[in-house]
């Protein structure tokens, strides 16, 4: 005869085996990621105060690193150029992705090659992107150029070769890069929408401004700010593109943070003093993402 006690030592050990079984599914990822990301990271905040390399050890420094960087020319150009590259490539990728959007959430022939042909960028090698770009961007025999000569401008933009104008040519490159990936999460946002808020807004006598502002926009008020704050991340980390397309020049014009981190990391061997500007970057990332949160928990409440 089976007892009460009998039938709780069976499920116990149903439970233990299950939950066995549950973290062998979890131990490998979770330690590939203490092991791949956590230690490295907890490692960076401890070499941000050394002065080393990696023929040597680690020689701890205090605040040495943070008091160069005060006075360091390049790393404060390397920060404006990060925000200035922020500043205008986050609203404008956020713009051009929702446009592209709206445009392509409608029961139109051939609306799936569109959206792949959107997305692709995405996933082209970003030196082939690269390469293409600074030729369409070429100051002599560019095709930008040449349109803009065709329609009268008599002294079409350096682009890639101007100091003034480099930094506004990878931002175009990067928003051209991204609005295909920010578009799908995009179009995911707006198909949660229901259908019945714009039918009752039609009913309404609602036009088509009005019923963007009045349903299409607080509809999308999560995806945007979850956009905004992948948008916010990639922008300050940006790296490859400016790598391959400008590598930091003409002279600092688009030096970023990140560039400057792999300057002195693995071309100056200053690998203390790189990663006490990865402390920095990462300080300014928390603290915008912070007030990203705040500020959505705010105006949803």
């Amino acid at each position: 005869m089976t007892t009460i006690a009998d039938t709780r030592r069976r499920r116990g050990r149903v439970v233990a085996r299950n939950t066995a079984v549950g973290w062998s599914f979890l131990l490998p990822n979770f330690a590939g990621f203490v092991i791949l990301t956590m230690v490295p990271v907890a490692l960076l905040f401890y070499y941000a105060f050394t002065e080393w390399d990696v023929f040597g050890g680690a020689t701890w420094t205090g605040l040495e690193n943070f008091r160069q960087l005060a006075r360091d020319a390049s790393f404060w150009t390397a920060l404006r150029n990060t925000l200035y590259y922020a500043a205008f490539h986050i609203p404008l990728t956020l713009g051009v992705s929702l446009g592209l959007a709206l445009l392509l959430n409608r029961r139109l022939r051939g609306v799936a090659f569109f959206r792949t042909v959107a997305f692709f960028p995405y996933i082209t090698s970003i030196v082939a992107i690269a390469q293409i770009w600074n030729m369409l961007f070429s100051p002599g025999f560019g095709p930008v150029n040449e349109v803009l000569r065709w329609i009268g401008v008599d002294n079409p933009p350096g682009w890639t070769t101007s100091a003034d104008w480099s930094m506004p040519a990878v931002i175009v490159v990067g928003t051209w890069r991204y609005m295909g990936y920010y578009m799908l999460l995009f179009l995911a946002g707006l198909q949660t929408i229901p259908a019945q808020l714009y039918e009752a807004a039609l009913v309404d006598g609602a036009g088509a401004w009005q019923r963007f502002r009045a349903v299409t926009l607080p509809g999308l008020r999560h995806t945007t700010f979850f956009i905004t704050v992948l948008l916010t991340i990639e922008s300050f980390k940006v790296l490859d593109l400016i790598l391959v397309m400008t590598d930091g020049g003409p002279g600092q014009s688009t030096l970023v943070l990140s560039q400057y981190i792999f300057q002195k990391g693995f071309e100056e061997n200053q690998f203390g003093y790189a990663s006490a500007v990865s402390v920095v970057l990462f300080a300014i990332c928390f603290v915008v993402t912070v007030v990203q949160f705040v500020v959505n928990k705010r105006r949803s409440a």
